[in-house]
């Protein structure tokens, strides 16, 4: 064997050796950081903001207390993931549902009822979305409200879509529905009312209300 030949199969055989015992692999490193928010949302459900800490989500992960903060820089910083994972999901179901539309008042209805269900399957997600954030910081209060703006920006153009008289604050309009629909949370029973029979009660109410 010559010297280059050496040289060059050692120089192969160290790079292997390096990559046997490299950092994960990205795919690797996104699926801990999954598990990590659904530990996450789990322990913000459960306990509210408050009184979870971050050794506490670690522990439900199945990490150790400190390899959380690999892929969180806070608790504040997990609790926006975990946040906008839950809206993102909702927005998923809600585009879904009023995409099969063409009538603006059925995408509104239809948009409703999928809001409406997925903030009543009980997910761990859909409770960190309709959790009180009066008591978190000013700074992490913003960032969840600004996702929470993004979220609502398609109810704007559903309602922007409707007919309504001049007279009409749609902005009211959009918060008297989003308000009444989210509060179904404190009161649902799942032996009554189904979530789109909800929402479409409460789109029939405000549109006849303006309609008279």
């Amino acid at each position: 064997m010559t010297i280059e030949v050496w040289y060059m199969d050692r120089k192969l055989s160290d790079a292997a050796a390096v990559n046997s015992t490299a950092s994960p692999t990205p795919q690797r490193a996104d699926n801990r950081r999954a598990q990590v928010i659904a530990a996450a949302a789990r322990q913000l459900r459960e306990n509210g903001y408050a009184s979870t800490s971050m050794r506490k989500i670690a522990s439900e992960a199945g990490i150790l207390a400190g390899s959380i903060y690999y892929h969180f820089l806070s608790k504040e910083d997990l609790m926006s993931a975990v946040h906008d994972e839950g809206l993102k999901k909702i927005s998923t179901s809600v585009r879904r549902a009023m995409d099969k539309e063409s009538d603006p008042w059925l995408r509104l209805e239809a948009a409703c009822a999928a809001h409406t269900g997925a903030i009543l399957e009980a997910d761990d997600f859909a409770g960190v979305v309709l959790a009180d954030i009066s008591r978190v910081s000013p700074d992490l209060q913003k960032l969840l409200n600004d996702q929470r703006n993004s979220y609502e920006e398609v109810f704007r153009v559903l309602i922007d879509e409707l007919d309504l008289p001049p007279s009409v604050d749609r902005s009211l309009f959009r918060l008297s529905l989003l308000g009444s629909l989210n509060h179904a949370s404190r009161w649902y029973k799942a032996n009554g009312l189904s979530p789109t029979e909800i929402a479409k009660v409460f789109v029939r109410m405000l549109r006849n209300g303006v309609g008279q």
